[in-house]
């Protein structure tokens, strides 16, 4: 979404843990994303995927996937990988928390 805060004049205000925790937390989100497709040398098979997604809490979930792609930039950054990266460009291991070991052991 280019520009989506193009036409809203933004503030940020910081707030302390307290605030947060009293006033914040335990915001529940929600919602559907649903997909299609067509494959075959004549387009005759039709594909639909579809994601779901229940937060009951939005603020702790947003944090949880910001952490993980502050892990993956540490983890491209000591292979000697830099630039900008989209979340299409980062592998799912780079996000984890778990090794490679484990995740192919408990994941797979």
């Amino acid at each position: 979404m280019p520009n989506y805060f193009a036409d809203y004049d933004t503030t940020v205000h910081f707030i302390t843990e307290e605030e947060l925790q009293r006033e914040h937390s335990g915001i529940p989100h929600g919602g559907f994303v649903i997909q299609s497709g067509r494959t075959g040398w004549n387009l005759e098979h039709n594909h639909v995927i579809e994601y779901s997604l229940k937060l009951d809490s939005n603020p702790e979930f947003t944090a949880c996937v910001l952490v993980a792609f502050a892990r993956a930039a540490y983890r491209l950054g000591k292979e000697g990988q830099s630039g900008c990266k989209t979340a299409f460009d980062i592998a799912p291991a780079y996000l984890s928390a778990k090794s490679a070991e484990e995740l192919r052991a408990h994941m797979l």
